[in-house]
Parts: C-alpha cells; structure tokens; sequence
C-alpha cells in the first residue's frame, strides 16, 4: 500500500511567527510515523508493505516570504533572487523535518521540487521517477510546497497541495492524507463534516486561512482532493496514528 501525506505548514511550524519551528508538534508527528513504519517493517513476513511519500507545507517559512515579495500560486515574478530566498526558506524547514525525522530512525531523503518541476499553460508537470527510485530502495521521499519555473510569468508557488495531488496520480497511490491542525472540515457549528462527495456540498463553509498563505487554504485543499480516484482524509495530528492504521480519521473526500 501507498500513502501519499501531507503535514501542513501549521503543524509543523508556528504560522504566524516567521520561521518558527512547533518542536514539539513536529516530534510528535515523526515519532507517529516512525512507530508505525517500525510496525509495518515488522509485518513485511505477512506479506504486507507499506510505502510513504511525505509533504510539507511551507508554514511560517515559505509563506512568510512569499508573501513578503507578492508571490503567491498564480502572481508570479521574474526575480531570481525573490525565488530563491523562497526556496531557501523552504529548505531551512525541510532541513529541519529530516533532522527530526532522523532522529527517530525514518530513512528520509529530500527531494526539492524547483529542481525537477514546471508549470506551462498545459499544467503543472511533476515526474515521479525519483521518488519511485527511493521508495523501491526502502526510503522514505519528503518533499515540499515551493517556487517553480512557471511560463511566461518567470516563476511562482507551487503549494504542497498541488504535489499531493500530482503524485498520488503518477505514483497510483492507495490513499491520501492531509494531517493539519483541525480536526476536518468544520460545518457552521464547528462539528466535522463526516465526508464530502463535491464541492457545492461545502462551498459556503469553506473560508480563508486564519493566517498567511499564499496557495489558497482549505478551499484550494478541497478542490484539489475532489480530482482524486482515491479517498482522502483531512484530520488532525491526534488522528495521525489513525489514518496510518488505515481507520476513519477525520473529513473523508472522495472525489
């Protein structure tokens, strides 16, 4: 089984202090997956074997500078050097979740998506022969929302959203999951809504991020999730352990 995971920019970071790490939300969350990568390892007699792929989100670190110089999933920029500080940012942190993945025994390898990604008036085009190459060799890809090459408009942000979308098509993966700091998508009365089969169903709760981001909030998350052909679930990080476990956890979208 394949699962493609995204932890959101604001588990991982503090949204509203710029390039301020949640250490203890991040150990948390390493410490989860590690445990059931562990398990699973321990399965593979029985014949199971799970794959992950990992996504971050850019937190308080790429949206932070993003923001900062205008960029944002559809305004681009020309300036080599407002790209690369957003795609430093971006490395800062993902240098930082290897660390901690690490430091809990998951063989994480980086995979920086300026390097191999484009986006043209066809599309974004995001190859998946790299990450097919670590996970045959046992590791772990963990890759992040960044700045990519975009035509005509020099380059823009490539949010992780668009990354779990893209490769959970090319990669065939099993499920899907977005780990963020709400529990699932919220109706009015702040209950999770058990499942969404369209867009209309939700489209009047579905507001803006409390805090900055430059890639559309869960709005754009929704969206994003509904063109898949498998399920995908939004859940909090008390509901990780769950969804590793292949139970019920959180907003269930299918597409």
């Amino acid at each position: 089984m394949l699962t493609v995971l995204k932890l959101g920019g604001s588990v991982i970071t503090h949204k509203d202090e710029p390039e301020t790490v949640d250490e203890e939300s991040l150990a948390k969350t390493c410490e989860v997956i590690a445990s059931f990568l562990a398990q699973e390892e321990s399965e593979q007699n029985s014949g199971r074997r799970h794959q992950l792929v990992l996504v971050h989100g850019g937190g308080s670190f790429g949206h932070h500078h993003a923001s900062g110089h205008g960029v944002t999933s559809t305004e681009g920029t020309e300036d080599a050097q407002v790209l690369t500080a957003i795609h430093r940012a971006m490395g800062r942190l993902n240098d930082v979740v290897l660390d901690a993945l690490h430091d809990q025994g998951v063989p994480a390898l980086p995979v920086r998506p300026l390097s191999m990604a484009r986006r043209d008036k066809a599309g974004l085009s995001f190859p998946a022969d790299q990450f097919e190459a670590m996970l045959s060799e046992g590791f772990v890809p963990v890759t992040h929302g960044d700045v990519v090459v975009d035509t005509d408009v020099g380059g823009t942000v490539l949010s992780g959203d668009d990354i779990v979308v893209s490769l959970a098509e090319s990669l065939a993966a099993d499920r899907v999951g977005l780990c963020s700091t709400v529990p699932g998508v919220l109706d009015e009365s702040g209950a999770v809504v058990p499942a969404i089969d369209s867009y209309e169903e939700v489209a009047s709760i579905l507001g803006e991020s409390e805090s900055t981001d430059v890639t559309g909030g869960m709005a754009h998350k929704i969206r994003q999730l509904l063109q898949l052909d498998v399920p995908a679930s939004v859940f909090d990080i008390d509901s990780l352990e769950r969804f590793l476990q292949d139970e019920r956890a959180g907003t269930v979208v299918r597409g």
